[in-house]
């Protein structure tokens, strides 16, 4: 790792206070302070990220707050104020009348060696959306992410600064950002016309913006990225599933909509009628979770993380730590990869030693083709039925005449849909196959695992097992593996609860 250094200015930000509280803080470690808290009323605070120190036992006076608002200046629409040439923030609260009761000076600091866990995210040119608490480091990263961008790999980068959050007050903008531009934001609400205005205006290859968190500078996040131009910025949320959950952001990583489903649909997929589904391709590729100031959590494939979200399976990201060795990172997985099969296919595929060969009676051949390719199936489709190890076929035809001379001749099993689609098709193939989403493959495992217990339970002891509750699509698995050691299961309960209970024949 790269040694952390810090240009902070942090005696400019002390020169505000009044004399008192300037030799309190003299006495007090300064490398960690986050900010000083100035409260009408109450004694005077300096906090650092695992406790807060009362400066003075006098409480704050109006003189003491006037002193600090007339070295600083006016303060903004959005009640935000700086000293110039420093990244230093000072946000005042008021009262109804609009006088000010309260100030918070934040440190800012330019910390150089802050990326280092994301810098391969960084550079991979996607773009990339930081979450975490206030404080944990998010601004201080983007300062880095576009320093960075702009002076190591010659970038056109474009930081898009509310506030004068990001790159320091003044006109000039503070080196910790090195050659990247800036263009200010008066007032929050224009944050999201700036966005497009760097976009249409300059040419950038980069654009950082901090604080996403309104419908329309959502919006604009998703026109900037369609526009292939790469897009690293924060938003309010610790955590991925916030964003999924905050109808005003969800769009961010893709937007959630609320599909009713078939009756059919929603027994093949084993779920509810009405489920809730992503709407668009996520606007940041990846994400990550900054869990502290030297550890992250990394969701490389943000589609497929909230599709596990959406599915109620917690997303499992690539933890990354200062400390020790760093994971590196995963490639996307493919969105589905095939884990395990049903019985008679797993018995053609160990027999045979080759891909399970399909016939399609009555269906689309090419159709039966696409969902092998599509799930990555060890199988392929045949021209004649004396070729095949099994026959797919629609339900209305299962008893046609020349399908059960099919049977009859070749002893293949027959297995059946009700329409002639790829959706129906799919699902069928899925469940033969055992195919399930990578994203589900630690379920997968722990259920083999629960039900192969209880089977050798069962089978030594002579007693009746039941399993924790599991998806439709699960349970089914959990019957052939029972099948498969001659032991009889039945489902019990209903859903959410329903369970198989294992016992001897």
């Amino acid at each position: 790792m790269t040694p952390k250094t810090q240009l902070d200015d942090l005696h400019l930000l002390i020169k505000l206070l009044p004399p008192e509280l300037q030799t309190s803080l003299a006495l007090e470690a300064q490398g960690e302070l986050l900010e000083i808290v100035l409260d009408l009323g109450r004694v005077p605070q300096a906090r650092y990220p695992d406790a807060a120190l009362n400066l003075s036992n006098r409480p704050v006076t109006r003189k003491d707050l006037d002193t600090v608002i007339g070295a600083v200046g006016e303060f903004g629409a959005d009640n935000r104020a700086g000293i110039e040439g420093t990244l230093h923030r000072i946000s005042a609260i008021r009262n109804r009348r609009g006088e000010i009761v309260g100030l918070t000076l934040r440190v800012g600091r330019a910390v150089f060696g802050t990326i280092d866990l994301i810098r391969d995210l960084v550079e991979s040119g996607k773009s990339l959306l930081l979450l975490g608490r206030p404080g944990v480091g998010k601004t201080t990263k983007l300062r880095e992410v576009a320093r960075v961008l702009a002076d190591d790999f010659g970038k056109r980068v474009i930081v898009i600064d509310t506030s004068n959050e990001i790159a320091g007050d003044g006109d000039v903008p503070h080196p910790a950002i090195g050659s990247a531009r800036r263009m200010m934001v008066a007032h929050p609400d224009r944050q999201h016309a700036v966005m497009i205005e760097a976009v249409e205006n300059h040419m950038p290859e980069v654009i950082i913006v901090d604080e996403i968190g309104t419908a329309t500078e959502a919006m604009a996040a998703r026109t900037i990225a369609e526009r292939g131009v790469q897009l690293i910025g924060t938003a309010h949320g610790n955590v991925l599933e916030n964003l999924v959950l905050n109808p005003t952001l969800s769009d961010l990583v893709g937007g959630v909509q609320t599909v009713t489903l078939s009756d059919e649909e929603a027994r093949l997929r084993g779920t509810q009628k009405t489920v809730s589904e992503r709407k668009a391709p996520p606007t940041f590729d990846i994400v990550v979770e900054i869990t502290g100031r030297d550890e992250v959590v990394v969701h490389p494939d943000t589609a497929q993380a909230v599709d596990a979200i959406l599915s109620g399976i917690q997303p499992k990201g690539v933890h990354r730590r200062a400390a020790g060795a760093v994971q590196a990172p995963v490639p996307p997985i493919e969105p589905e990869v095939a884990v395990g099969m049903a019985k008679d296919v797993l018995s053609i595929r160990s027999e045979q030693q080759r891909p399970v060969r399909i016939y399609a009676y009555a269906l689309s051949r090419d159709s039966v083709e696409r969902v092998i390719r599509d799930l990555r199936l060890e199988a392929r489709t045949v021209r004649y039925p004396d070729q095949a190890d099994l026959v797919v076929t629609l339900r209305a035809r299962e008893d046609d005449a020349s399908l059960q001379r099919i049977v009859q001749a070749t002893h293949v099993p027959v297995h059946s849909v009700k329409k002639n689609t790829t959706a129906q098709i799919r699902q069928l193939l899925r469940n033969l196959f055992h195919v399930v989403r990578a994203d589900k493959q630690d379920e997968v495992g722990e259920m083999v695992r629960e039900t192969e217990r209880a089977v050798q339970q069962v089978k030594a002891e002579g007693v009746v097992a039941e399993l924790a509750p599991r998806p439709a699509a699960l349970r089914q698995m959990q019957h052939r593996i029972v099948t498969r050691h001659g032991l009889v299961a039945e489902s019990i309960g209903s859903e959410p609860n329903r369970h198989l209970v294992i016992y001897s024949m």
